[in-house]
């Protein structure tokens, strides 16, 4: 177990983030119903879960109301985040950064439509 496949994004709104991934990230649709839309990164898939049916697939756990914070980040790492936050910028997205970081990464945070966090990093040079 060494392999992550597959990660679910709990959403409230289900276009909206499907929408937004098309247009932030460019990944194809894997697939889609009524209640979600998987899209793919290379060699793994985001599941858009709409949060009505998170319950289900988390049992024994529960699903957390957005308003309660983020409790984990995605990450992306590219050669120039300064371009990335450029096109996010021109998209109307709230971007934090860029910021050099103390571990080597020059990196912005956003958040999609439904609160999940991401970061966008670059190496920086030694």
């Amino acid at each position: 177990m060494k392999h992550i496949s597959a990660i679910s994004l709990f959403v409230e709104d289900l276009p909206a983030a499907k929408a937004f991934y098309l247009d932030v990230f460019e990944v194809p649709v894997a697939y889609e119903d009524d209640n979600c839309t998987v899209v793919k990164f290379e060699n793994l898939l985001i599941n858009l879960l709409q949060i009505a049916h998170a319950p289900e697939i988390i049992a024994p756990g529960t699903v957390a109301a957005r308003d309660v914070g983020s409790r984990f980040q995605l990450s992306i790492w590219v050669p120039d985040v300064q371009a990335v936050y450029e096109r996010l910028r021109q998209r109307g997205i709230a971007v934090n950064g860029p910021l050099d970081r103390p571990w080597g990464l020059r990196t912005i945070n956003f958040v999609d439509p439904a609160g999940h966090s991401w970061e966008v990093g670059q190496q920086l040079e030694s």
